[in-house]
């Protein structure tokens, strides 16, 4: 694995421990952060969802953030969390909480809200007669959760903590990393991630879609192959491992 050389772009702190993990199977790194997290400012309805915590069937966190961002707020509002029924969407967000002592349930496999969709213990937490569902997310992102869950008879509040943005690059910034570097992979964590990289490549994009695209679901991936990606390889994760283990299945391209 270790002819690959990845373009990283999550937000900073996730990009350096990403590219630890990378440089201890021997494989090179550089990392170009296309996602920034700003917290956002809580208004009185958003802190009544904090008072009212200990009322949720289901907590359903959905990224290191929100995870992050959403115990320091319930430690302003609870000197001691309620016991709860948590869900994250991946491994890495249910880290964050197990450290604070929160049982976590998440899927074994996939990290997205498809997969949380499917696990029998969601079902069995909104089992009871009007259960209320938090979700703990950045600002804006998908609708399927509150969807679905709401067709099975919850109500479904948001607890939006964080905004995400593209950081300023210089014009053709992306491109000169990838050429100076001469790396031969790309990486994106999320849809919103994937959509920076295109704002960035700009009219670079035709040439930039020939090289190998890791992403971490098959919306993402079929966001990618609709904007033009020729190499799209879905690593069915946003973890470490994940990741790995795509490299694992495919030879680094020469260039």
């Amino acid at each position: 694995m270790s002819g690959w050389r990845l373009l990283l772009t999550r937000p900073e702190q996730e990009c350096i421990a990403l590219s630890r993990a990378l440089a201890e199977q021997g494989i090179a790194s550089s990392s170009l952060p296309l996602l920034e997290i700003e917290p956002l400012s809580l208004d009185e309805a958003q802190r009544k969802l904090l008072r009212e915590f200990d009322q949720y069937a289901a907590v359903i966190v959905v990224s290191k953030p929100a995870a992050r961002l959403g115990l320091a707020e319930l430690a302003r509002h609870w000197s001691q969390l309620p016991r709860q029924a948590w869900f994250t969407v991946g491994a890495a967000s249910a880290q964050v909480l197990q450290a604070e002592g929160c049982q976590v349930c998440y899927p074994a496999q996939g990290d997205d809200s498809e997969a949380l969709l499917h696990m029998p213990q969601l079902h069995q937490a909104i089992g009871g007669t009007a259960p209320r569902v938090l979700i703990i997310r950045g600002q804006g992102g998908r609708e399927l959760l509150a969807e679905r869950l709401a067709e099975q008879g919850a109500s479904v509040d948001y607890l939006e903590l964080y905004r995400r943005y593209l950081p300023a690059y210089p014009l053709g910034a992306l491109s000169e990393r990838i050429c100076a570097e001469r790396l031969n992979g790309l990486v994106v964590s999320s849809g919103q991630g994937f959509e920076h990289l295109l704002q960035l490549a700009g009219d670079n994009w035709s040439q930039l879609a020939r090289l190998p695209l890791f992403v971490p679901s098959p919306r993402v991936a079929g966001q990618a192959r609709e904007a033009g990606a020729q190499n799209v390889v879905d690593c069915r994760g946003a973890s470490a491992a994940a990741l790995l283990a795509a490299l694992q299945q495919m030879p680094a391209p020469a260039l």
